[in-house]
């Protein structure tokens, strides 16, 4: 049985562990929802825990009934270099950062069209960087309650608290804040590189019984 997922942005080492270790489809059919994983994730910074959040834009008069895949992103603002930069602060220091940095940067300077479509070339990035095939199997009807799939969706909310027994990796300011576990796949991969699958692998999945 394959896990209904929301496509995130940059998605937290959560999310990434069941597309390492599950089959995943994408729900492609739902309302776009704010405060969640689709439009923000986070990261640590020397402050601690940090959110980058992506803006968007609605189309006029559908704020509360837009679909997912209609988002576009705002790029009014140049959030793409903000992200970039705090990411560089934040990480440029870390084992893996100049490792990955090239594979990475351009969705920085290409960040265009629907926030759905965006997020699955992130994800498609960090896979690619992970050596794991990219799920590509879509929904194309939207279902409350799913009778074919395990439906996780609620990993893309991002008030809800999830119980993960996460084993802890160095952290660049992990002296300064301790551990932080579960943000963005990024901070994993900057700080873990080549042993970040394995970590992936190894994540005890308890998480979804909650």
């Amino acid at each position: 049985m394959s896990l209904l997922i929301h496509p995130t942005y940059f998605p937290n080492i959560a999310t990434f562990s069941l597309i390492a270790q599950k089959s995943i489809i994408w729900e492609a059919c739902d309302n776009f929802q704010k405060q969640t994983y689709r439009n923000r994730c986070y990261i640590c910074t020397d402050q601690g825990r940090h959110m980058l959040n992506i803006p968007i834009k609605h189309l006029k008069g559908k704020q509360d009934h837009q679909k997912y895949h209609e988002i576009e992103m705002d790029n009014s603002f140049n959030w793409q270099k903000q992200h970039w930069r705090t990411l560089e602060t934040a990480y440029r220091t870390s084992p893996f950062f100049e490792f990955y940095e090239d594979d990475l940067k351009p969705l920085f300077e290409e960040a265009k069209g629907s926030l759905f479509d965006f997020n699955l070339k992130t994800i498609k990035t960090i896979a690619d960087c992970l050596g794991i095939e990219t799920p590509t199997k879509k929904t194309t009807m939207y279902k409350l309650s799913p009778s074919n799939n395990a439906d996780v969706r609620f990993l893309a909310e991002s008030k809800r608290k999830l119980n993960i027994e996460m084993v802890e990796y160095s952290q660049v300011f992990e002296e300064r804040h301790g551990f932080i576990g579960n943000l963005s796949i990024l901070d994993l991969l900057f700080n873990e590189g080549t042993n970040a699958l394995a970590y992936l692998k190894n994540q005890s999945l308890n998480f979804l019984d909650a």
